[in-house]
């Protein structure tokens, strides 16, 4: 048998070729596909989008017609990362999905509201009403709390299930006295002659959107996350300083005036980067009290099944 000869690679050639494979593979490594409803809260991210800010190579944004939709899809895996209400996140948690919060969105102050035809002027004459509250956490957890705050018990309102996109034909058709809403769809429901009753106002810091992610996703995609992040505060940068160029941008996608887009803003904090590291950082995070509060609350009133575990799934990584 003869000499079988191997032409033996230079050691500089080898690690060439590993390090051209390891960025072929990152190259074409999937977008993280975001999901997100519609709301004003999230529009930063669309804004960010579509001034260029944004790359879709690397964080892809899909839009679905409620809260609902975005936390299926989350749990099917169709999504890496969804914006969702800190509530929201919470049910997450009770179906034990493994999940990071990397971004406080917005706090809400009156952004989120109940709204009740003219005629019925307080929650506690909503009782024998009929409430149109969309299936998600959020509208249940805002009107258990209306309710509460008010003396009256869920049994003694009529609950509605419908997504806060079919709240506008529903009143309209005068099948509704009443519902849980927020911007853009709530303007269109006081343009029909609705009146708030009840708002994130009298819940301060309770109503909280967030940006979550699975945890293997936090774990493997870090620098898309900070590219997503950094995106995010560019575009609220860019809100700050071209308000009105920015309200046109994000009033296309919403079908409300500039006017409105700006107005709704004001109804929510929008945290800047240095608020969402103190907001999400180490075992003192300023969010972990709100978290609990909160679980506390959906516990008592049957929201999730179970006390839980909270403390590792907040985390500034994407944001420090």
């Amino acid at each position: 048998m003869g000499k079988i000869f191997i032409r033996s690679i230079p050691v500089v050639g080898t690690l060439w070729i590993l390090l051209t494979i390891l960025t072929a593979c990152e190259q074409h490594q999937s977008p993280i596909r975001l999901g997100t409803n519609v709301w004003t809260g999230y529009e930063p991210l669309y804004l960010a989008r579509d001034i260029g800010l944004l790359n879709e190579q690397k964080v892809r944004l899909v839009a679905y017609p409620s809260a609902s939709e975005v936390i299926r899809a989350f749990r099917n895996r169709s999504l890496e990362a969804a914006s969702l209400t800190l509530d929201e996140a919470l049910l997450l948690v009770d179906k034990d999905v493994p999940i990071k919060i990397i971004l406080v969105h917005d706090v809400s102050h009156g952004a989120d509201v109940i709204l009740a035809r003219p005629g019925i002027g307080k929650v506690s004459e909503l009782s024998g009403r009929t409430i149109a509250v969309e299936s998600g956490a959020l509208g249940a957890y805002a009107i258990t709390r209306a309710l509460q705050k008010n003396d009256l018990d869920v049994e003694e309102v009529r609950i509605r299930h419908l997504d806060v996109n079919q709240h506008e034909a529903a009143y309209q058709a005068g099948e509704i006295d009443a519902a849980v809403s927020f911007e853009p769809f709530s303007i269109r429901l006081i343009d029909m002659g609705a009146r708030i009753i009840f708002s994130s106002r009298d819940i301060p810091g309770e109503i909280v959107d967030v940006l979550v992610v699975h945890e293997d996703v936090h774990a493997t995609r870090l620098p898309d996350l900070r590219h997503l992040t950094q995106s995010w505060f560019e575009a609220l940068s860019y809100l700050e300083t071209e308000p009105r160029k920015a309200a046109a941008i994000m009033g296309r996608r919403l079908k409300i005036s500039n006017d409105e887009v700006l107005a709704s803003y004001e109804g929510m904090q929008l945290p800047t980067r240095r608020q969402n590291v103190a907001m999400l950082q180490g075992e003192k995070a300023e969010l972990q009290p709100t978290l609990e509060k909160l679980a506390s609350i959906m516990r008592q009133h049957d929201l999730i099944s179970r006390d839980l575990e909270l403390q590792d799934i907040l985390s500034s990584s994407a944001v420090d």
